[in-house]
Parts: C-alpha cells; structure tokens; sequence
C-alpha cells in the first residue's frame, strides 16, 4: 500500500511539474515586466529541479511519471490563448498563473489526502510544490 500510494502521489506530482511549466512557458516571452519575468522564471527553475527530484524517485519505482491530462493541457491553453489575444497585459498573465497556481494548490492538497500512506519523502516534495505555487501567486499579485 505504501508503495502503490507513494507512486501515484509522485505522478501527480510530476503531472503537476510538467502542467506548471507548460504553463509558464506559454506566457513567459509576452511578459513586459522584468521583475514578473524574473517571478515565472525562478518558478519554472524550481520546478525543473522539483521535476529532477520526483524523476529520479520515479525511475527507482521503475515506473514512468505521468504526463498532464491532455484535455485539461489543452483547455488551459486554450484559455490562455483568448485571453491573451483579448488583452495581452502583465495583468491577465498574474490572472492566468494565479488560477492555475491556485488549481494545482487544490490538486495536489487533494491528492494528499488521497494518498495517505505515501512515504514521507513523496509527501514532502508534494508539500514543496504546494509552497512554490502558493509563493507565485503571492509573488505576483501585484500585477493583478
């Protein structure tokens, strides 16, 4: 049970990971601010080592991750596609990430819960994700 709940919470994680900086890529070079700028890219920069960190657990369970749910990829840059050609400001990208820090906040408490008898070290990665999306979104509520 430990193992099967410490899988499972790791691929949400890295579902999570790769979700947020799909994100943060997809807004990154329209971003006229450079303080907001420098925000997403620190963010993108801790995920990435975050993304190293549930990889290389996952590749001792010798299982492969998980990737974001297609359809919920594509509605998020769907959505982030019409808003930006709507108003392609500073403002609407802290709008965007915000929702999808907020999301991924929810997720991943969720998912927490779920798997309760994931090891320790699973759940704590989980918990840093959780804090680096909470501190973007703090981050950058002065553009909102």
């Amino acid at each position: 049970m430990i193992e099967q709940d410490t899988i499972k919470l790791l691929r949400e994680c890295d579902a999570g990971v790769k979700m947020g900086v799909a994100s943060i890529d997809d807004v990154l070079e329209k971003v006229k601010s450079d303080k907001l700028k420098k925000y997403l890219s620190d963010c993108k920069i801790e995920h990435d080592a975050l993304k190293s960190e549930i990889q290389e657990l996952l590749n001792k369970y010798q299982d492969d991750g998980k990737d974001p749910n297609p359809m919920a990829k594509a509605m998020s840059w769907m959505k982030t596609n019409m808003k930006m050609m709507a108003d392609a400001s500073d403002s609407t990208i802290a709008d965007l990430m915000t929702d999808g820090c907020n999301m991924g906040v929810k997720s991943l408490n969720e998912y927490l819960n779920q798997y309760k008898a994931a090891d320790e070290v699973s759940k704590d990665i989980t918990k840093r994700l959780i804090k680096l999306e909470e501190k973007l979104a703090k981050d950058i509520r002065e553009f909102l």
